[in-house]
């Protein structure tokens, strides 16, 4: 009896695809006809020139640590 012996299957490898987060200052805002429009909040203890991060459920300030909760 005569064997046939077969290449072993390569698998291929899947590279990982991240998402790169896109940065910089034309994230924060939005262009409408004549107006520019702020994409997230401001903060209300430090003032214009401090968005709040999105984290879904709530607002949090980067610099004071102020947290606004999303209505549910």
């Amino acid at each position: 009896m005569s064997e046939t012996a077969e290449a072993p299957k390569e698998k291929k490898k899947k590279g990982k695809t991240e998402k790169k987060k896109e940065k910089g200052a034309y994230t924060l805002y939005k262009i409408e006809k004549d107006k520019i429009v702020r994409q997230r909040p401001i903060c209300e203890r430090c003032g214009p020139g401090y968005f709040m991060a999105d984290h879904g459920d709530r607002y949090a300030c980067g610099h004071c640590g102020f947290t606004r909760y999303k209505h549910a």
